[in-house]
């Protein structure tokens, strides 16, 4: 690593952070100006709305910074460059011969840190606080209580509730319903009231203790149809194994539920058949390649930036933000369009498709 590289590395971190910082600020402030009166619905007191507020935001910023990381890192690397370019320092690089190809290759290397640090935070840090994200503004803090109607848990069963209080880990009137292969109802399992315990002996899931549960079925010489005639069989429950935690149960409560999810979380949901194999492989290509459409906006602004010339700033600052925000929409647009059929995953690589040759051009262009 040279003295430039260092030099220019400095100045990538603290552009970084100033990006950073204003930019999710500014989404915050947004936010918080929309929504302000659902956070002070109902007698709250002061201390309970900021309390609330904190949480919310708290948590959200990962979110943020997973939806702003391209355009921060964009920012951060063409302001570094286009500050060298305004104080003649290019024209220092290039007489002392060195090549803008070579100014341009830790501002690269940046962006490629940056990417790693998308990649865990959508990974790694979303998928820990996913059932937090789908909380509503008016509940933040998650102590309201609601219904939960026909989740799917293991082995095709559909549980429901009149009641789920998050902050006791409880259900009124839990309702599990069994089914086969074809759909057809098996068995009912019905309980005043479950409260979850978590145990280390299985993979996945946990335990809900049942009060006054109840397991009914029909006499295996029936339809195994569960109705009004016919012999029924009652068996008193005590247990009720599940995969759906109370923390999976909240996460399910938003519709976007499924985007805060990990890679091997949503094979596990093709693999249990919960969700359409297209929906998922569209989410897993999006996910793919939102870090190749980042280092695809930055690659597409720095050749705008790359030069000399301090006149024309400016006007080459002004086409780098036509041609990188006409890629940022078209990347958004395609990684939020449902298309059914084998070409479910097409149009999340569409702008990596459309733009990558516009970068290639761009960059031999470069005047070194």
């Amino acid at each position: 690593m040279t003295l430039l590289d260092r030099y220019i590395l400095r100045s990538l971190v603290v552009n970084y952070l100033i990006a950073l910082g204003v930019m999710m600020s500014l989404y915050v402030v947004l936010d918080l100006f929309v929504n302000m009166d659902e956070f002070t619905e109902g007698d709250a007191s002061s201390g309970m709305v900021l309390a609330g507020i904190l949480s919310y935001y708290g948590n959200n910023l990962f979110l943020y910074f997973a939806q702003l990381s391209g355009v921060i890192t964009l920012f951060a690397c063409l302001a570094s460059v286009a500050r060298m370019r305004r104080q003649n320092e290019m024209t220092a690089v290039l007489a002392s011969g060195v090549s803008l190809y070579r100014v341009a290759a830790p501002v690269i290397a940046f962006g490629l840190l940056a990417g790693a640090l998308w990649v865990v935070d959508t990974e790694v840090i979303i998928p820990s606080v996913a059932h937090k994200l789908a909380r509503r503004h008016d509940d933040a803090l998650g102590k309201k209580t609601y219904g939960v109607w026909f989740l799917k848990d293991r082995e095709r069963a559909l549980l429901s509730a009149q009641r789920f209080d998050p902050a006791t880990r409880t259900m009124k009137r839990m309702l599990v319903i069994y089914r086969d292969e074809s759909g057809t109802v098996t068995h009912v399992l019905g309980a005043e009231e479950a409260r979850w315990v978590p145990n280390e002996a299985y993979a996945v899931g946990g335990i809900w203790e049942l009060q006054r549960g109840e397991l009914r079925a029909r006499d295996s010489g029936d339809d195994r149809r569960l109705g009004p005639q016919g012999t029924v069989q009652r068996e008193s429950v005590h247990l009720y194994q599940s995969d759906l935690t109370p923390e999976a149960i909240q996460l399910r409560q938003s519709s976007q539920w499924v985007r805060y999810l990990d890679s091997s979380q949503l094979t596990q949901l093709v693999d249990k058949g919960e969700l359409d194999l297209a929906r998922i492989q569209h989410i897993k290509h999006a996910r793919f390649a939102t870090p190749i459409v980042n280092l695809i906006l930055l690659l597409l602004g720095l050749p705008f930036m790359l030069g000399a010339d301090v006149g024309s700033i400016l006007n080459d600052g002004a086409r780098c933000l036509a041609v990188c925000g006409a890629c940022f929409l078209i990347s958004f647009a395609g990684q939020n369009m449902s298309v059914e059929g084998p070409l479910a995953a097409l149009p999340s690589w569409f702008s990596i498709f459309l733009f990558t040759p516009v970068v290639v051009v761009l960059l031999d262009r470069v005047k070194t």
